[in-house]
C-alpha cells in the first residue's frame, strides 16, 4: 500500500449515518442527479435507504451527509459542512461524488483519516461497500466500532488504529500528505503508517493492526468475505 491520498479528514464519532446516509434524497444531490438522468421523477427518489440495491445510486451515497465535517474542505479558511471533499494535489474542494471519481479515473489508492469510535451506529454494509467502491484501502483510525470494523474487514478494507496518544492532531495532518503502510500483517500486529508531507519530511506512525484474529487475516488476505468464501468454495470442490 503506497502513495495514497486521504478522501477524507475526520472528527471523533463519525456514525455509518455519515459514511451512507439513509435519509431522502434530493435533487441537487450526486444521487438526485443520477437518479434524473435516468429519467426517475423526483417524486419517486425516496431515500438513500430504499436504494441499497442499486449500486450506482448507492455509491453516489458514499459520505452524502449534509452535515459531515471532512476538515480537508476549507473554503476561505474555514472547514465548510456538507458532502465535501478537496482533490490533491491541486487542492480543489468540491462534492464528494466528484472527488471520488475523479480518484477512480485517475486509479489513485485512498486512505481516510479518522478520530475515535469511527463507525458507531447502525450496522449498514454500505458504510464500508462504499468506502471500498470509492477505492480507500486502509482507514487509519483512533478507535473503531465494533461492528463497523468487522465489515470493513469484510470488504478489504484495512482498519488501523494509532497508539494511545497519536491522532491527527497530534500529527499535523492537513491532507495535504500521501501515505504508506509498512509492516507484515498479523493479527493485532504492529505496523508503520509512512506519511510523506508535501515539503519532503517523512513520518513514521507505529500502528496496531486491527484483524483482531485470524480468521479476519484469511478474510483480509483473500479480499474480503465474499471473496474468502469463493475460494473455500472451490478448494472443497476441487
Amino acid at each position: 500500500m503506497k502513495g495514497m491520498r486521504p478522501l477524507a479528514v475526520l472528527p471523533d464519532n463519525i456514525t455509518t449515518d455519515h459514511l451512507s446516509p439513509s435519509n431522502a434524497i434530493m435533487m441537487d444531490s450526486a444521487a438526485g442527479e443520477y437518479l434524473h438522468k435516468m429519467g426517475v421523477p423526483e417524486e419517486d427518489f425516496n431515500s438513500y435507504a430504499t436504494h441499497r440495491g442499486d449500486h450506482l445510486t448507492a455509491q453516489r451515497a458514499t459520505f452524502a451527509n449534509p452535515k459531515l465535517i471532512n476538515e480537508m474542505a476549507v473554503v476561505d479558511g474555514q472547514v465548510k459542512q456538507g458532502s465535501l471533499a478537496r482533490v490533491e494535489p491541486e487542492g480543489k474542494v468540491m462534492r464528494m461524488w466528484e472527488a471520488i471519481e475523479t480518484y477512480m479515473e485517475r486509479k489513485q489508492p485512498l486512505i481516510i483519516v479518522a478520530g475515535a469510535d469511527y463507525g458507531q451506529g447502525s450496522s449498514r454494509d454500505w458504510a464500508a461497500k462504499g468506502v471500498r467502491l470509492a477505492g480507500v484501502e486502509v482507514i487509519a483510525a483512533e478507535g473503531f466500532e465494533r461492528i463497523h470494523r468487522t465489515n470493513l474487514i469484510g470488504m478489504g478494507v484495512l482498519p488501523l488504529q494509532f497508539e494511545e496518544g497519536t491522532t491527527r492532531k497530534t500529527l499535523n495532518i492537513d491532507g495535504t500528505e500521501t501515505y504508506d503502510v509498512e509492516g507484515e500483517l498479523k493479527a493485532r500486529g504492529s505496523m508503520t503508517l509512512v506519511i510523506n508531507r508535501k515539503n519532503g519530511e517523512q513520518v513514521k506512525v507505529p500502528m496496531v493492526c486491527r484483524l483482531d484474529t485470524e480468521a479476519e487475516l484469511g478474510v483480509y488476505h483473500a479480499g474480503g468475505v465474499l471473496q474468502r468464501f469463493a475460494q473455500d468454495f472451490l478448494e472443497e470442490t476441487a
